[in-house]
């Protein structure tokens, strides 16, 4: 029988949804004899906690349905302040220390993603220009955050995107800069590079639009995902997904995988019984596939100390373009992906000491890179930069609402918002940010990713 997953929570300073799922790590090598590797869909499985914690229905319908109209109808929002509501800091920053270590090499890619606006800066103009593809608008004036919401994000994404900037107000008080930026929270990316290029381009600059994830098309700017806060997500099936069904058990193959669907509807129903989330990182293996774009079920899928075989991805988030093929994960081509995969676990189960060394430095790389300071930090720096390329003084729409990390959720929306809160200042400087990186360092990064099959797979598959 496997050895049970052994969960770590965070400190009781700065926490998020990674700690209390316990995934920042979760520990505990499996040594389990079995040649089969279970795949279990943890885009899907995140829900499981989060819905343990929060009281909000789920809703049903499609998700992506995108309107240019903007209606600045005043929808009641959990963070609003009232009349007699807190500011969002809860006391003066004051660091012990004058000296920062340096922050992981993915903040490199901050620099990278601002680049666009790197010659014109940003106006006024060019960010209402971006109005259209945005869910809200943030600005921050003297430390204290206002929202103008343009229409309801898909299920709550908004609210714990919002619930984490106020979260780094809190972190580091007085010192995140005034800034006025746009927000999107669906999958698909919004800011594609050949609108602006070409005879019928658009009017450049592009408009700057924060996002979850990045592909070699778009120009969204990569911010931390939602669920390291709370997650309200539903079933969603994904082209990669649907097509690992085809390598499950059959008359005429055994590719040493076993695929299970989930029935979210009795799963509701139940409980949750059959869908705990430690319970799925008791296996050796699992695959990561991205969901209808990027996934948030990579960092869970990394941080189970399971060997991670990776679907080739299309999109990346804030810390995926440092993840290094055949030193974090195993790298699976899209093409002929049954026989990789049966190929992937025949030579883990014959090589373990180095299927160990690739999930362990997996996990070990969610656990230290992707722990919530460095989540925040990567906030923080991403927001510094940011305004530095702002022409004009951000002042408070007229719209807009203040927020504050008070919330009026109720129950077990409340309890979670309250577990996931800054309890207090950092007395730690933020991690000093890394320059940018050199052309043919990008470059040979970018190379990786695309050529993300190695010598030892092409040669062996």
């Amino acid at each position: 029988m496997a050895e049970p997953v052994k969960v770590f929570h965070g400190d009781e300073v700065i926490q998020g949804c990674f700690s209390k799922v316990g995934l920042g790590r979760l520990k505990g090598f499996v040594t389990t004899t079995t040649t089969t590797f279970i795949v279990f869909f943890f885009f899907f499985l995140v829900v499981i906690g989060a819905l343990f914690w929060l009281d909000i229905p789920i809703i049903r319908g499609s998700p992506f349905s995108f309107t240019s109209e903007v209606h600045h109808e005043r929808i009641p929002f959990p963070l609003i302040c009232s009349d007699s509501g807190s500011v969002n800091h809860t006391s003066v920053f004051n660091p012990k220390g004058l000296s920062a270590k340096t922050c992981p090499d993915y903040f490199r890619w901050i620099h990278q993603d601002l680049k666009p606006w790197e010659a014109s800066g940003i106006t006024r103009d060019v960010i209402k220009r971006g109005i259209p593809s945005a869910d809200f608008r943030l600005v921050i004036v003297n430390g204290t955050a206002y929202v103008d919401r343009y229409r309801p994000s898909y299920q709550t994404r908004d609210l714990f995107t919002l619930w984490g900037i106020l979260q780094l107000l809190r972190l580091y008080p007085g010192k995140v800069p005034d800034l006025d930026l746009l927000f999107y929270c669906g999958d698909s990316t919004v800011i594609m590079k050949n609108d602006y290029k070409g005879l019928f381009a658009k009017l450049s600059p592009p408009p700057p639009v924060f996002h979850y994830c990045g592909q070699k098309a778009a120009l969204d700017i990569i911010f931390p995902d939602w669920t390291f806060w709370g997650w309200l997500e539903g079933a969603i099936t994904s082209r990669d997904r649907s097509h690992l069904m085809r390598c499950n058990l059959s008359r005429k193959h055994d590719w040493n995988v076993r695929v299970y669907l989930q029935d979210w509807g009795k799963e509701i129903g139940e409980g949750f019984k059959h869908s705990n989330l430690e319970d799925q990182c008791t296996h050796r293996y699992k695959i990561y596939a991205e969901g209808v774009t990027w996934s948030v079920s990579e960092k869970y899928i990394l941080a189970c100390d399971s060997m991670t075989l990776m679907i080739k991805p299309r999109y990346y988030d804030f810390f995926s373009r440092s993840l290094v093929p055949m030193r974090h994960f195993w790298p699976i081509r899209r093409k002929n992906k049954c026989k990789q995969l049966k190929f992937a676990v025949d030579w883990g189960n014959n090589h373990t000491h180095e299927a160990q060394a690739i999930r362990t430095a997996g996990s070990k790389f969610i656990e230290e890179m992707v722990a919530m300071r460095n989540v925040y930090d990567y906030m923080f720096h991403l927001l510094n930069e940011y305004s530095k390329l702002l022409k004009f003084k951000p002042t408070i729409p007229l719209n807009a609402q203040r927020l504050c990390a008070e919330t009026s959720e109720q129950g077990l929306a409340r309890e979670f918002m309250l577990q996931s809160m800054v309890k207090s200042p950092s007395d730690e400087l933020p991690c000093a940010l890394p320059p940018p990186a050199e052309p043919q360092d990008i470059q040979a990064s970018l190379d990786v990713r695309k050529n993300i099959t190695t010598k030892q797979v092409e040669k062996q598959t």
